[in-house]
């Protein structure tokens, strides 16, 4: 499969850039500064892209590209803009990242969810606008709760139908969202909707 994974310089976007490499596929791995990508391989190609510069998205994402994103940021309307630039550039699959407790999810997450605004403000419009975006495109976006970087352990992936309310002191690692994410870029099961990891 040839897998373009956005955000290919932050810990998640790594995380899908060396298990998707691990998995057999070729990939292209997008950041601002490419040479902040911390692997080497030679099914991997390193490329400078902004979400935030369509053309620049438009010139690594093909008809036959899956998308998966790890992208996070600071500044409001970033993410909104990368979805928007991605689905124009057309690729075949885009797998999502967001946010557990964030619209289409946060009536699942409960009153737990709540904290969240602590934490990312007035940057859940954006993320929501852009989770909105790629759900239409018939995308899937992973609503994931609060990240660490332990190691992988065993996971499953569940619609928001059986999610559990939201929990701050409950952690999944990246490595098991970036698996879960990859199995999805392979064999859909989630397109259009919202997909939960969780730590089996």
């Amino acid at each position: 499969m040839n897998l373009i994974v956005l955000a290919a310089s932050g810990r998640t976007g790594l995380a899908l850039a060396r298990q998707a490499l691990g998995r057999g596929h070729t990939v292209t791995a997008v950041a601002r500064d490419p040479r902040r990508i911390g692997l080497d391989h030679e099914n991997l190609r390193k490329v400078a892209g902004d979400v935030t510069d369509p053309a620049s998205i438009a010139a690594v994402v093909f008809p036959d590209s899956v998308v998966v994103s790890g992208l996070g940021t600071d500044v409001p309307g970033v993410l909104h803009d990368g979805a928007r630039a991605v689905i124009a550039a057309g690729p075949r699959r885009i797998v999502w990242l967001g946010a557990y407790g964030t619209g289409p999810s946060a009536d699942a997450a409960g009153p737990g969810a709540e904290v969240l605004w602590k934490f990312f403000g007035d940057r859940i419009p954006d993320k929501v606008a852009a989770d909105n975006a790629v759900l239409s495109a018939g995308g899937t976006v992973f609503h994931a709760g609060v990240l660490s970087d332990e190691p992988s352990g065993p996971g499953r992936t569940v619609g928001l139908d059986a999610a559990p309310p939201f929990d701050l002191g409950v952690k999944i690692s990246r490595d098991t969202v970036a698996a879960a994410m990859l199995d999805e870029a392979e064999q859909p099961r989630f397109a259009g909707s919202v997909a939960l990891p969780l730590a089996a």
